[in-house]
């Protein structure tokens, strides 16, 4: 196999890793526990924070709640990228792809 050849199949593998990484991005996942739905995109990025169990819950105190968890969780992917960024340095732009 020549050179050309494999910089081709790279690269035509490269674009399929892309298109299958964006269509991933595109798609919502949902964890459910007995008190909490949290719904992500494939990105990771936070869509919604549900409280399931209202029990003494004002409507209000509910919403802030759910909004205080999601800061939390986007808090914490903050902290992960930029733990992530400085421990692999060079190296972490190429792991995006895979994680």
């Amino acid at each position: 196999m020549n050179m050309q050849n494999i910089m081709a199949q790279a690269q035509r593998m490269q674009r399929e890793i892309n298109q299958k990484k964006e269509e991933l991005e595109k798609m919502n996942f949902t964890g459910k526990s007995e008190l909490v739905e949290i719904t992500f995109n494939g990105a990771r990025e936070v869509q919604k924070v549900k409280i399931l169990h209202e029990g003494d819950l004002s409507s209000e105190d509910k919403e802030i709640l759910e909004d205080m968890v999601q800061i939390a969780i986007k808090d914490a992917f903050s902290q992960i990228n930029k733990a992530m960024n400085e421990k692999l340095g060079q190296y972490a732009g190429a792991l995006d792809g895979l994680m």
